[in-house]
């Protein structure tokens, strides 16, 4: 069966509101969306459903099975797959007046304004907070709207930044909000989250969207919502635009939106994902590795002698072997170098290294 778009949108197009003119405002938007985690994904199919004409989705990463209870797009038979290819897919199958492409690389300092040159719209579905600065800074300097969202267990955040106004200003960005970079902020990998408050915030940033293309009702600017899933409670905090276009360019060419936390560790403890995989290769060397994962449930590329949960960690009750090198590992590598950071204080004649960038470098 291949409906019409008038049967497609029939629901949409009988508002009043949206109409036949609001729907062919859809159909000409273009929106990238970078992240198909759990607020990308629903993201990018709420949008194609509802006839936005071009979609990029940016992924670099697989589906995990982990990520499965608040991913619903993603079937277990996905696991392992691109994300970004798996969304592609399942969109084209439901949306045929949805050109979706996708990129699955990581976005980089180096290729964001390309990504974005050709877009009405960006959407942020990341758990990143370098990324997130990262879509920030480069909306600001080409003038893009970035509807902004993100999570932390219970809360999630929804906002539209740099949004041009009628007098010919831009609206608040994430730096009018957050001017500076926080470095303990766990994702929800480290931190958990449940499903419900994931898909609540995706909507929200669906419905930012879809007001910014039809020019309906009144977009989030100039201020940030919380919502607070346990108590049902929200708060909207107010934003004044005052980190203005000339000052982030500045931070743009200064700034490398790494993790700002990775900048803060020691080199000396750290092993490159090619050392590793080196000393791995060779059984006179592998010998001689303690592996320890801090993080429960990892999809490991190799295997490890041991799993302790960084909130279980105790450097007190771990034997030590001196004429062994431990080997920390996590996603990213935040956990585990708190967990050798630990191991170090209490041993520090040890050889204790941090994987620099986790499993996700590997």
């Amino acid at each position: 069966m291949k409906p019409t778009k008038s049967q497609l949108f029939k629901r949409q197009t009988t508002l009043s509101e949206i109409g036949e003119v609001g729907q062919q405002k859809l159909q000409n938007a273009s929106v990238l969306v970078v992240g198909c985690g759990g607020l990308g994904s629903p993201i990018a199919v709420y949008l194609a459903s509802s006839g936005v004409g071009q979609l990029h989705l940016v992924d670099f990463d697989t589906v995990d099975v982990t990520n499965l209870h608040r991913q619903v797009f993603y079937s277990l038979d996905d696991v392992g797959k691109s994300k970004a290819a798996v969304l592609s897919t399942f969109i084209k199958k439901r949306a045929p007046f949805t050109a979706v492409h996708f990129t699955n690389k990581p976005i980089t300092k180096e290729n964001i304004f390309e990504l974005i040159s050709n877009i009405d719209i960006v959407v942020d579905g990341t758990d990143s907070l370098p990324t997130k600065y990262l879509l920030n800074d480069a909306c600001v300097i080409k003038n893009k709207p970035l509807v902004y969202g993100s999570l932390y267990k219970f809360d999630g955040y929804v906002s539209v930044f740099n949004v041009l106004q009628k007098d010919g200003s831009y609206s608040a960005n994430l730096r009018d909000a957050f001017p500076k970079m926080a470095t303990d902020i766990p994702n929800c990998e480290e931190a958990g989250t449940l499903n419900g408050i994931v898909g609540m915030m995706a909507t929200q940033q669906v419905n930012e969207v879809l007001k910014l293309i039809t020019g309906i009702g009144e977009p989030l600017t100039n201020q940030l919502r919380i919502y607070n899933a346990l108590k049902n409670q929200e708060l909207k905090m107010k934003l004044k635009p005052t980190v203005l276009k000339d000052k982030i360019a500045k931070i743009f060419k200064l700034q490398t939106y790494v993790d700002v936390f990775c900048s803060n560790q020691n080199a000396e403890w750290q092993i490159s994902p090619e050392e590793l995989k080196d000393r791995l290769s060779f059984r006179s060397k592998s010998k001689n590795l303690e592996i320890i994962a801090v993080l429960k449930d990892l999809k490991l590329p190799f295997k490890v002698n041991q799993t302790i949960h960084i909130s279980e960690f105790d450097a007190d009750k771990i034997n030590i072997d001196k004429s062994k090198t431990y080997i920390m590992v996590c996603q990213r590598g935040f956990n585990s170098y708190n967990a050798t950071v630990l191991l170090k204080t209490k041993y520090p004649d040890v050889e204790v290294l941090n994987l620099t960038g986790g499993i996700s470098s590997y």
